[in-house]
């Protein structure tokens, strides 16, 4: 096992963090946690999620204390002259800015890429935008839930005959701060060639297309546009939720192996069915399928049938709670809780063998002192 104390992989890169909610704080904390020195500028009246809560600690909100570890705190008012100027100070030793704020928020400030390009040549610029600069939205807000109505998201998420469903997480916002942390690696990387920083953006709006896998390549083909399918999934089955005689279960069966396996566990005839023969019979004839699977799950016991059915190479889990899901085993083993004083949060997900992830600061929950202007670069 490395050292706990070894140095993260993005040791010695200084982030300066002004982005606000979370895509871009979410890029912020994943830098922060591999090694990366980051200092989160808010404005006077802090972060919005200071206040989205309850529940509180110290009285700020949940939401921020998950987004904003690993990060040291100030505050500048960037509306001002004087805060525009020690930021500028800030930037002076740093490799990467992240920012947030509406498209032409930044130029109107004379902070826009170009400007900041010129006076900072080695400076990664990074920009969580709603829909980038340009075209029919260009500039517009993104919000999350916003963006997976219009990108298609929420059309595929819903029982069968219901009502599309908003995804019951940010799952926007974070691939957006997953996407952004990407780019500015890649633009590190290329800058140990090229000795120059670039500007670097991830739109909501582009980030959530690119989440419309399966659906979007089955319609690129088909020309068919999907619809509600619950929890199905839409080109292989079983790959559904079952109800047992405990706890409900997901079976995730993707090949014929697989399905044979399932089907010698259940002790039943389904695999020599044609109906059920392949995994493309078994899509086109789904609803048989169901029917028949639901009665012989309904007398098993869900955990102790997932955990069967895991041992001989079918992929099955029960449906857990998000305090049984955190409070698993297995999240201890892969060290996915993590404590720093009275903080606790969820891990980073990224393992490195010789150089992990570290968790060197508890979010800054007071607002830090403005910097000393006298000290603007």
């Amino acid at each position: 096992m490395p050292e706990p104390t070894s140095p993260g992989a993005l040791a010695g890169i200084r982030v300066i963090d002004l982005s606000r909610v979370l895509g871009g704080p979410y890029c912020g904390q994943i830098l922060g946690d591999h090694g990366a020195d980051v200092l989160k500028v808010e404005p006077p009246q802090g972060d919005d999620t200071r206040a989205w809560g309850p529940p509180f600690q110290d009285g700020v909100a949940s939401y921020y204390l998950g987004l904003n570890r690993n990060k040291l705190g100030t505050q500048l008012d960037l509306t001002t002259a004087s805060g525009r100027e020690v930021l500028l100070g800030l930037l002076e030793g740093a490799d990467v800015l992240v920012e947030n704020f509406k498209t032409g928020t930044m130029e109107k400030w004379g902070l826009g890429h170009e400007v900041l390009a010129e006076r900072f040549p080695r400076l990664v610029h990074c920009r969580v935008s709603g829909f980038g600069a340009d075209g029919p939205l260009g500039g517009l807000a993104g919000y999350d839930a916003a963006v997976q109505a219009l990108s298609g998201i929420m059309s595929v998420n819903g029982e069968a005959g219901g009502q599309p469903l908003r995804v019951g997480l940010p799952v926007v916002d974070l691939v957006t701060g997953l996407n952004a942390a990407l780019g500015v690696l890649m633009a590190l990387q290329e800058r140990g060639r090229s000795g120059r920083g670039q500007f670097v953006e991830a739109s909501l709006f582009d980030c959530a297309l690119s989440l419309l896998h399966p659906h979007a390549a089955n319609w690129f083909l088909d020309g068919r546009s999907p619809g509600l399918t619950g929890n199905a999934h839409p080109n292989i089955y079983p790959y559904d939720a079952f109800p047992t005689a405990g706890v409900p279960v997901f079976l995730a069966v993707g090949n014929d192996r697989q399905f044979r396996l399932l089907c010698q566990h259940l002790a039943t005839s389904w695999a020599q069915d044609a109906r059920y023969a392949t995994a493309g019979a078994r899509s086109v004839n789904r609803a048989a399928l169901r029917e028949a699977i639901e009665p012989v799950l309904s007398t098993q016991d869900g955990a102790a049938l997932a955990e069967a059915l895991m041992a001989i190479g079918v992929p099955c889990a029960p449906i857990l709670t998000v305090d049984a899901a955190l409070q698993h085993p297995h999240t201890a083993h892969r060290e996915m809780v993590v404590r720093i004083g009275n903080y606790t949060g969820v891990g980073s997900p990224i393992k490195l063998s010789r150089t992990p992830a570290s968790y060197r600061h508890a979010p800054p929950t007071r607002l830090g002192k403005p910097p000393d202007e006298s000290t603007a670069g």
